[in-house]
């Protein structure tokens, strides 16, 4: 299960991030980097940030450690900007959180050439598996701290859960967008990455991480008669593109000897 804390403090807007996270002062364990409810994403933005966490967690990659945050109603009530108190008026229960990593560095694709081939390749391994069409040259979604990599924001993964209508024909989709990642310069052999992790993410891993998902976040979906169902499909869902005719591994593959498309140098900033 996933940690749950208290929000007790709104301290800073993140502006760069389309959903306005913020760093959040909670009642244990430190500040967290908060993506909120009720941003403009929705739930299904937190469900996958949940769920992509937890399995880069079960496969041994290095994320800060997530938790679920909860908001009273009265959380940030002093805050003068009124998009924020909007955001957070929406946002009361659960929240999903990333233990914040103070002084961490966004990963410049131009200069931390240091990645090791095996982390690169794990890595473009799952945003395959999970359709992460976020983690690009324009937007890398790293993190260097402590001289490490660091995964962050996966709102945008499971991008099928956005329309439940005929989801268990989309299982085995391809995945064209893989062929911009931004560690696929640096990847080692996918296929051997493929051999080392697929056996972590057994069904009973899949189950214990898709349980983590608050029910608050999975309740207005007209799909599914319970939340169970709703829960099984996710886990159907990835248990069918673990175990099926895997088009996407392939074509992880084929882009891998292709190489990556060309990008345009980015200036590193400084994460607050």
């Amino acid at each position: 299960m996933m940690e749950r804390v208290h929000g007790v403090r709104y301290a800073v807007p993140l502006r760069e991030g389309g959903s306005l996270p913020a760093v959040v002062d909670t009642d244990r364990l430190g500040p967290y980097v908060v993506k909120f409810r009720g941003a403009g994403q929705g739930a299904k933005a937190l469900v996958a940030e949940a769920i992509v966490a937890g399995l880069a967690l079960t496969l041994g990659l290095p994320v800060p450690d997530p938790a679920i945050v909860l908001l009273d109603a009265e959380f940030g009530t002093s805050e003068p900007d009124p998009e924020i108190q909007d955001i957070l008026r929406g946002s009361v229960g659960p929240n999903f959180g990333l233990a914040y990593l103070p002084g961490a560095l966004a990963f410049d694709p131009a200069v931390d050439t240091w990645v090791a081939p095996d982390l690169a390749a794990a890595i473009v391994w799952l945003d395959a598996l999970t359709t992460n069409v976020d983690r690009t040259a324009r937007n890398v979604n790293l993190l260097v701290w402590c001289e490490r990599l660091w995964l962050i924001d996966h709102g945008a993964a499971l991008y099928f859960h956005h329309r439940w209508e005929g989801w268990e024909e989309r299982m085995h989709s391809r995945f064209p967008q893989i062929r911009e990642h931004v560690l696929l310069g640096l990847a080692g052999d996918i296929e051997a990455a493929d051999e080392r992790l697929r056996p972590l993410l057994t069904e009973e891993a899949l189950r214990a991480v898709v349980a983590a998902v608050p029910d608050e976040w999975l309740c207005d979906e007209p799909a599914f008669p319970d939340l169970d169902a709703h829960r099984a499909a996710y886990v159907t869902y990835l248990a069918e593109r673990l175990n099926g005719p895997r088009d996407w591994l392939r074509e992880a593959v084929e882009a891998r000897k292709r190489g990556p498309v060309s990008y345009v140098p980015r200036t590193t900033h400084r994460v607050v």
